[in-house]
């Protein structure tokens, strides 16, 4: 039987779907594509990262649907991943949605919360990503507004239910009240719902107030104390935005080997109503991950936003003849660079990121970390390991990563960064590991602190010796074990003439390194392009009117980023920079927008 590499030569270049299946003939993942072949094939290239590689081990051998064009595919694709429900693509379970709180289209209205949308006429508000905001809403309209509790259509009854006599219901089942009367306070739920809590937080104030003029000081406690709810949940969940007033929201993955976190933020009406995260395992790459949650999380098409900043590039327009043609919708996505839009989205994929880490954190990698020392020839198990990378542009903003993996997870403290100041312009990434590993085993050394049991250098045999001179002239080389990892094969590379090891890659020590690798590589490369980014906003600093090299050097001095910049009020910033008060705020308008 052809091999499933010899499989993917031969398939059409053709849009369409592909099925990937295991030796027991299940289907271990779905993916679309405008080319099949191109696409396909691009699995079995060399310098694969880990999850193609294990997903590559696993398949025996690929099936395709054509279709007529990318947009059938992307259809298709959805419905093959529901149909199939493939162990490393992201699957939303329809449990997953947000709840809403329902106001029902009867004559004598319920208000409840509900995660299923009826199209009879009921009025919705929400979604609500923080279920406990959902509850505090319906426990202040239960407090607040007297209307019926029971469920189910309005039945007559002889007595009315205990909430009459509590004065927590109008009893429209006993002829109490009639719908005009009724309809009042349910127009005023509206309202409240809407976000016109100001006008319920006079009125009860004023209630409050007159309870307490004429001496009837258990009602006035009463209204206190719906007030104090009525205030915090103002202040909780208000987060104001004084932009606009249209529905965004902000949608942020983060990827750690074959973990996945989306993280979202929804706006409404320019408030924060909620975050939430969704977790799940895909050897998908992120972006692919990302666009297939899209499709599935708005699948229903009740609460699209018109606007959707995501942290990766998908295929924007795809997906916004998608929404546009099957639900109906207008809707913009974008990826910011810069501004609010991209400050907001930057705190969705930090929330992310943390959870993502806690996740790794939580697993056990013990049998991991043996596997690697009996490989490796260790005399213990590396319960303490740190890893280099450098990241450099033609030259310029070169950097290293130290990242620090202790009992086979991350340990995000202590991962450090070096600005390389030896190079003067060259690319020499053999001078650079050597630059930064002498900064940070001399310090230790200095310091007295512990060594690592294991340093993992992102590249061949010569960077491998180049830090094995460091270890020497340290006085360390018998005491820390060093290996390098080189990515086309995954190769473990010894110092000295000690012969490189290849494992196969799903094995759990090689896992570990790869690891260590693939989080040295993201640091590292995060790290330059904030760099990048700070020379950008140098120059943009420099561009405004009133702005020189010398003011503009001293403000990014001063703060630093863009962000320190943001949080200050022009009086702030021009005192603390020293320049007027009208330049300080050209620059706040021009990095606003």
């Amino acid at each position: 039987m052809e091999s499933a590499r010899e499989q993917a030569r031969k398939l059409p270049e053709n849009p369409g779907c592909y099925l990937m299946k295991d030796d027991k003939n299940t289907v271990i993942y779905v993916g679309k594509a405008k080319n099949l072949r191109r696409r396909v094939t691009s699995y079995f290239l060399p310098n694969r990262d880990m999850k193609t590689t294990c997903l590559v081990e696993k398949i025996d051998h690929i099936d395709y649907i054509i279709t007529g064009n990318d947009y059938e595919a992307l259809i298709l694709e959805n419905n093959l991943i529901k149909k199939y429900d493939p162990h490393y693509n992201i699957l939303l379970k329809d449990g997953k949605s947000y709840p809403v709180i329902r106001i029902t289209n009867e004559d004598f209205p319920r208000v409840y919360s509900t995660r299923r949308i009826i199209k009879d006429g009921s009025k919705y508000f929400g979604p609500y990503p923080s279920v406990k905001s959902l509850n505090d809403y319906l426990d202040l309209v239960r407090k607040t507004f007297p209307l019926r509790f029971c469920s189910g259509a309005l039945k007559k009854r002889k007595d009315a239910c205990i909430y009459y006599h509590m004065g927590r219901c109008l009893a429209p089942c006993i002829g109490k009240v009639d719908k005009a009367e009724y309809g009042k306070y349910v127009k005023e739920v509206e309202a409240f719902l809407s976000g016109d809590d100001t006008t319920l937080i006079k009125e009860t104030r004023k209630a409050m107030e007159k309870a307490s003029s004429s001496l009837d000081f258990e009602t006035a406690a009463e209204k206190r104390d719906l007030l104090k709810s009525l205030m915090a949940l103002q202040k909780n969940q208000m987060v104001e935005d004084h932009f606009d007033e249209e529905s965004r929201d902000y949608v942020a993955i983060e990827m750690r080997s074959y973990l996945s976190t989306v993280s979202i933020m929804q706006f409404r009406s320019g408030c924060l109503i909620g975050k939430a995260l969704y977790r799940s395992e895909t050897l998908g790459s992120e972006d692919e991950t990302l666009f297939s949650f899209l499709v599935q999380y708005y699948a229903d098409g009740d609460h699209l936003p018109r606007e959707i900043y995501v942290s990766h590039e998908v295929d924007r327009e795809l997906l916004e003849k998608y929404f546009r043609d099957e639900l109906g919708y207008d809707v913009a996505i974008s990826v910011p660079r810069d501004g609010k839009h991209y400050r907001i989205l930057r705190l969705a994929g930090e929330n992310a990121s943390r959870d993502v880490e806690k996740r790794l954190k939580e697993s056990d990698n013990t049998p991991a970390l043996e596997r690697l020392r009996d490989e490796l020839g260790l005399d213990g198990i590396p319960m303490h390991i740190e890893g280099f990378d450098i990241a450099q542009l033609s030259g310029k903003y070169t950097v290293s990563s130290l990242i620090v993996f202790r009992n086979g997870n991350p340990s995000v403290k202590e991962y450090r960064h070096f600005s390389i100041k030896s190079l003067e312009g060259k690319i020499d990434d053999f001078e650079s590991m050597r630059e930064a590993t002498t900064r940070r085993y001399s310090r230790l050394l200095a310091e007295g602190r512990q060594l690592p049991d294991l340093v993992m250098i992102d590249g061949g045999k010569g960077q491998v010796n180049a830090v094995l001179e460091v270890f020497k002239e340290l006085g360390i080389d018998d005491k820390v074990a060093l290996v390098g990892l080189a990515k086309e094969h995954e190769e473990i590379v010894f110092p000295g003439f000690r012969e490189s090891l290849l494992l196969p890659h799903s094995d759990e020590g090689l896992r570990v390194l790869i690891a260590v690798r693939d989080e040295c590589h993201r640091f590292a490369t995060s790290f330059n392009q904030r760099m990048r980014s700070k020379e950008a906003s140098f120059s943009l600093l420099e561009s405004i009117e009133g702005m020189g090299r010398k003011r503009s050097e001293k403000v990014m001095k001063t703060y630093g980023s863009v962000d320190a910049i943001l949080s200050l009020s022009p009086e702030e910033l021009g005192k603390g920079a020293g320049i007027p008060v009208s330049v300080a705020e050209r620059i706040l308008h021009k990095f606003n927008f």
